[in-house]
């Protein structure tokens, strides 16, 4: 598997060239969690998933859900390394 981008830079290209601080009052946050997204600091929650879909018509919650998913699990597999004797089902 890919090591995928934090939904938060993918974030920072549909909004470049915009004020940081006018993106956070549109989406009803502060300016500090916003930019601890963009900077890849913060998860994007299903309610910040919600805002930003309302913001940018063109994405929906799923897809930024989906992006956070697959980097948190990424980020986990590099990481952790189980020894699970798995269950034999009858």
């Amino acid at each position: 598997m890919y090591n995928p981008s934090h939904p938060g830079l993918i974030l920072r290209e549909y909004i470049d060239g915009m004020k940081v601080t006018d993106i956070a009052h549109r989406l009803g946050v502060s300016r500090v969690a916003l930019s601890r997204v963009l900077n890849g600091k913060s998860a994007i929650s299903p309610e910040m998933a919600l805002r930003l879909s309302q913001l940018l018509p063109n994405t929906s919650a799923d897809f930024w859900l989906k992006m956070q998913s697959a980097y948190d699990l990424w980020q986990v597999e590099q990481r952790t390394h189980f020894s699970i004797e798995p269950l034999i089902l009858a």
